[in-house]
């Protein structure tokens, strides 16, 4: 775990996923994965801009992250939580990535589309292990 598992004003200390997809019924089915299983969901952002608003107001604990956001790679959204050192797993389907500054994402862990609840929990279990 990262150590810094944000607490809400009604003290609920679950770990806080950002969840970055733009594909919204695919962000609501993260949101309820997470949510079913301990964690609470800031978001869902479905734009780097919308995802770099939300950082600037809240820290999450992990993200998960879908590289491509209409069109647009994820890579300023992955250097902020680098900057931030929270950990983050990729939610895509694609198996590599060939866009500038890809390099940001090379040691991260893609959980690839269409993955499982078990799949997605497994990868956020791994992140609280090595956060």
């Amino acid at each position: 775990m990262t150590g810094k598992t944000s607490e809400s004003s009604d003290g609920d200390s679950r770990p806080v996923v950002l969840v970055v997809e733009d594909e919204f019924m695919v962000a609501l089915d993260i949101q309820a994965m997470l949510k079913g299983n301990g964690y609470r969901a800031l978001g869902p952002a479905s734009s780097v801009d919308a995802a770099l608003r939300l950082l600037a107001h809240e820290q999450p604990d992990l993200a998960v992250l879908d590289v491509n956001l209409h069109g647009q790679p994820v890579v300023p959204v992955a250097k902020r939580l680098r900057s931030l050192q929270i950990p983050f797993v990729i939610a895509s389907a694609y198996g590599s990535f060939d866009f500038e500054d890809s390099e940001v994402l090379a040691e991260v862990e893609n959980v690839e589309k269409p993955f499982t609840e078990r799949q997605l929990l497994a990868a956020m279990r791994r992140l609280e292990a090595t956060g």
